[in-house]
């Protein structure tokens, strides 16, 4: 862990023992550390010192601290802020860090935790690439979701068996693929992807196994295919579901034997490659309609890990915002917002992200160039999330939990019972669904 010399940090909190012990073990620990009983006192602080961490408590009579965040962060502040509270809740956590909050701690605050704590935001602050927590292997989250997906990784990845990733398009496969290369004992040979449906038969083949010269019209040269490239690493097939059965039986072979032979040759090539497919297809219904081989399946599904929508985490929207807010401010030679509204964030946290990630990504940058610095509003993003955001405040204006539970239960039957086709039917999150089922006493309706 590091700790930077001489880092001055700011607390903030009405509670004066906690103040003043906190402010004295900070000290202890090497920091230069200021203090304040509320945000009156902090503004001038804030105003006239340079701070590397602001230590600020929650509920505070006048200014609250997610009112001091809020203002920070549409300033374009990007001082790292470490939440604390005596009233601790997910809810409070999570608003927090919509707002740009970077941790949360509740009181009693363990002394080791704190410093800890402290030392890894001056970390991010140093090296703010690493983003410590949030991201692993390029995969960014923090939920459940993605905690299992990151096992099922780090369990295969030492082993040289065939993955198979299944997941919808924008879930990140290509993300996942490379974080299995770069744990295995492979990692130090190439990462070779290639795209199955972005290519025509003949175009395809000649890319996975190569051809020699003379082989068909236009191929005035040799040329070595992709298995072959890969050599000693890893090879992704993504979206192997569009393959022809034809290339599938080539490519079954190539998987049983270890060995490719060029279009055109004679002769096989001894290869050493580890496969990983990727599919937004379901493999098993291809399968039993003819358009996907039963031996390749079971060939390339010998580990498989699903990789879950946006929808189903909807709780890693806010890290995922934040980070992508952060590599855009990399790229950018102009002002990149730094944090987004609160009806902002409601409204994409609620959003069903049919494009998952991808679309989220898509929506950022799009809403980052509409508010052209400080904070991404409402009426920064695209008119359909407007329209979601004003559904939903209608249902919570008028309490008219008849027309929306009667919606609900439209959507549910039109899905057949389904919970997260019903949530893209509605226009909202998985997640969101489930707390208005709750609420409207319909958790007993749908069958997942």
């Amino acid at each position: 862990m590091i700790r930077e010399d001489n880092a001055r940090l700011l607390i903030v909190d009405d509670d004066e023992v906690f103040r003043l012990s906190t402010a004295e073990l900070l000290r202890d620990a090497g920091y230069t550390v200021d203090i304040a009983a509320n945000a009156a006192e902090a503004g001038p602080i804030l105003e006239t010192r340079t701070i590397d961490l602001l230590l600020l408590d929650v509920r505070m009579p006048g200014i609250d601290g997610l009112q001091v965040v809020e203002v920070l962060r549409r300033r374009g502040s990007r001082v790292p802020i470490l939440m604390i509270s005596g009233y601790g809740s997910v809810e409070t956590a999570v608003e927090s860090l919509h707002l740009g909050a970077d941790d949360f701690l509740t009181k009693p605050v363990d002394p080791d935790e704190l410093c800890r704590r402290v030392a890894e935001l001056l970390e991010r602050r140093i090296r703010p690439e690493r983003l410590e927590g949030d991201t692993h292997h390029g995969i960014v989250g923090r939920s459940r979701e993605v905690a299992e997906m990151l096992a099922q990784i780090r369990q295969v990845a030492p082993s040289d068996a065939t993955v198979l990733l299944i997941g919808e398009t924008g879930t990140g496969k290509e993300l996942a693929a490379r974080a299995v290369h770069e744990l295995s004992g492979r990692s130090h040979g190439p990462f070779v992807p290639v795209n199955c449906a972005a290519l025509a038969e003949g175009l395809l083949e000649s890319e996975l196994f190569g051809h020699v010269e003379g082989a068909f019209t236009g191929a005035m040269r040799d040329k070595v295919g992709l298995f072959e490239t890969a050599d000693g690493g890893t090879l992704l097939l993504d979206e192997v579901g569009d393959m022809s059965l034809r290339l599938q039986k080539r490519l079954l072979r190539a998987l049983q034997e270890h060995e490719v032979t060029p279009v055109g040759a004679t002769r096989p090539r001894r290869v050493d490659v580890r496969v990983i497919a990727a599919t937004h297809r379901d493999l098993r219904a291809e399968m039993e309609t003819g358009r996907f081989r039963e031996d390749l399946y079971y060939r390339l599904s010998v580990f498989p890990i699903r990789l879950p929508p946006l929808r189903d985490r909807a709780g890693d929207v806010p890290l995922l915002t934040r980070h992508m807010l952060s590599r855009l401010s990399e790229r950018s030679t102009g002002p990149v917002p730094s944090a987004l509204s609160r009806s902002a964030m409601r409204t994409l946290r609620e959003h069903a992200w049919p494009g998952n990630v991808r679309e989220l990504l898509s929506v950022i940058e799009s809403a980052a160039i509409r508010a052209g610095g400080g904070t991404i509003g409402l009426e920064h993003l695209p008119v359909e999330l407007r329209s979601l955001h004003r559904q939903l405040d209608r249902y919570r204006a008028t309490g008219d939990p008849e027309s929306e539970g009667a919606e609900i239960l439209s959507a549910l039957e039109a899905a057949r019972g389904v919970r997260g086709h019903a949530a893209s039917l509605l226009g909202m999150s998985r997640t969101t669904l489930w707390r208005r089922m709750r609420d409207l006493g319909l958790l007993d309706k749908g069958g997942d």
